[in-house]
């Protein structure tokens, strides 16, 4: 390593956040920039630990080369860094600035000191590249004369489409919003992730000869029959769009909704798009409460702040997590089951656990207040897994005009484009592939959430590089895209 001894020597260093004060009147990234020479230092932290967990399965599904692009920035080789990121990873800047880095969990340094702050490293590199003009469009050679549509322009399209591209096939992707996208332009709001690093790397894509083709949904707009008989190969990207719901008395009133249906409006909203006062959801004024503990509540919590909420309160139904890791239940280098606090906690707003919605109630059709229980986790005696126990006495009423539902996605949507398809379902509802990312119809492939289910930004880019290589390979009877080596087919 460039510093053998750069762990001793220099502690975990992140990027200030701005005052709350300031960030709170504005839609702009919440950390400040760190100086390169606060990014070396912490380069140089990384150990010559001799089993990189960071980058195996267990740290990066993408089996990013963290070890050797740390070393390449301690060295000042930001060119090569650069290179050596971009080989595993399409789209470091989105994975720096929104990923909650497992590889930071399963670094060797988190057994019993603070981790190396890889993610930081990893935006600082891919900022750097943008500054200094190293990431230009890279066209292929030659083309193959193959066409591919991608559905779903959301990070597993985007990176399925890029690498489909770069080996000459002739790649069209369909997005059914006006912006191209998907999760990262609609989903994540602005303070986290700022649309112009979206639109500078979709340009550079759209300069390789990839077509975007936005607001057009595929088997709405676009026919199925038709998408099969224009192209030689589909692939399924998109997202796990069918939220949970809750079903309690009162879920029909005026003030209910669903928290991507707010997230996208605001993101809507901040590109300058007006609605009407009966179809603008905002929390301006507003008592607000968000159901379900996870990202996209927090989510919701932040973009309620900037909208300038009265009051902001989110409920989880499930225990507080501890504040260290269980090293006997939970032992390094999993991902640690423990109480974190995002920047959108730090705000402001009321966090509450153990408690669980009875009923909603309202005036003439118009949300007035939330009934709720608190309640117990109780094991049996068998050690079996805990069960939900309502605790005597504990029911209260909260007064709001506003409810957001962020209790997590079941699925993508099974009509329309995967009906006519008629492609298999796994046991949860996700389109069923074999290792290679092929559906049980042929020259149909999927990756990412409509495949593995509601998961991270960084396993959805892997998902979209492993199903290309695999439609690469079944176009052309093999292929030179690499393996993704830390992907897996299930689980969250």
């Amino acid at each position: 390593m460039g510093k053998v001894t750069g762990f001793m020597e220099w502690e975990r260093e992140l990027p200030d956040r701005r005052p709350v004060t300031e960030r709170l009147r504005d839609w702009r990234e919440v950390y400040s920039n760190w100086s390169e020479s606060q990014a070396r230092h912490q380069a140089g932290r990384c150990m010559d630990c001799g089993v990189p967990f960071c980058n195996s399965s267990i740290g990066c599904p993408l089996g990013n080369l963290i070890p050797d692009w740390n070393d390449l920035v301690y060295s000042g080789d930001w060119s090569a860094a650069l290179d050596a990121l971009h080989a595993t990873n399409n789209f470091p800047e989105f994975t720096g600035r929104v990923c909650p880095a497992p590889c930071e969990a399963a670094c060797t340094l988190n057994i019993n000191q603070d981790p190396v702050a890889i993610e930081m490293i990893e935006k600082s590199i891919a900022e750097r590249g943008w500054s200094e003009g190293w990431i230009t469009p890279h066209p292929p050679e030659k083309r193959t004369g193959m066409k591919v549509a991608v559905i779903g322009s959301g990070p597993a399209g985007l990176a399925c489409a890029q690498q489909l591209n770069r080996v000459g096939h002739q790649v069209t992707v369909f997005e059914r919003d006006e912006y191209i996208g998907g999760l990262l332009t609609l989903g994540i709001p602005e303070f986290k992730l700022e649309k112009s690093v979206v639109r500078r790397r979709v340009k550079q894509m759209e300069d390789e000869g990839i077509e975007f083709r936005a607001s057009t949904w595929v088997g709405r707009d676009y026919p199925t029959e038709q998408l099969k008989q224009d192209f030689h190969a589909i692939c399924l990207c998109g997202g796990s769009t069918v939220p949970r719901d809750l079903t309690v008395p009162g879920r029909d009133l005026d003030g209910v909704h669903f928290a991507m249906d707010f997230l996208k409006q605001s993101n809507r909203r901040t590109e300058g798009q007006e609605f009407g006062p009966d179809e603008t959801i905002t929390a301006q004024g507003k008592t607000v409460v968000i159901l379900g503990g996870g990202d996209t509540g927090a989510d919701c919590l932040g973009t309620s702040h900037r909208q300038g909420a009265a009051e902001t309160y989110q409920y989880e139904l499930l225990p507080v997590p501890p504040g260290q890791r269980d090293d006997a239940a939970n032992p390094w280098p999993q991902w640690p089951a423990i109480f974190r606090t995002s920047s959108a906690h730090q705000e402001g707003g009321i966090r509450d656990f153990d408690i669980l919605t009875k009923q909603l109630n309202g005036v003439d059709g118009k949300l007035k207040s939330l009934t709720a229980v608190r309640v117990d986790w109780v094991s049996d005696s068998n050690g079996g897994r805990p069960q939900m126990v309502e605790v005597p006495g504990s029911e209260f009423t909260i007064e709001t005009e506003l409810v957001l539902l962020a209790m997590g996605f079941l699925h993508g949507e099974h009509g329309g484009l995967l009906s006519d398809l008629g492609v298999d379902l796994d046991e949860r509802g996700n389109v069923s592939t074999d290792s290679d990312g092929m559906t049980s119809v042929d020259g149909v492939f999927a990756g990412g959430d409509i495949q593995r289910g509601q998961s991270l930004v960084v396993h959805a880019i892997a998902g979209g590089r492993r199903t290309a290589r695999g439609c690469d390979s079944w176009l052309m009877g093999k292929s030179q895209l690499p393996v993704v080596t830390g992907y897996s087919r299930g689980g969250v």
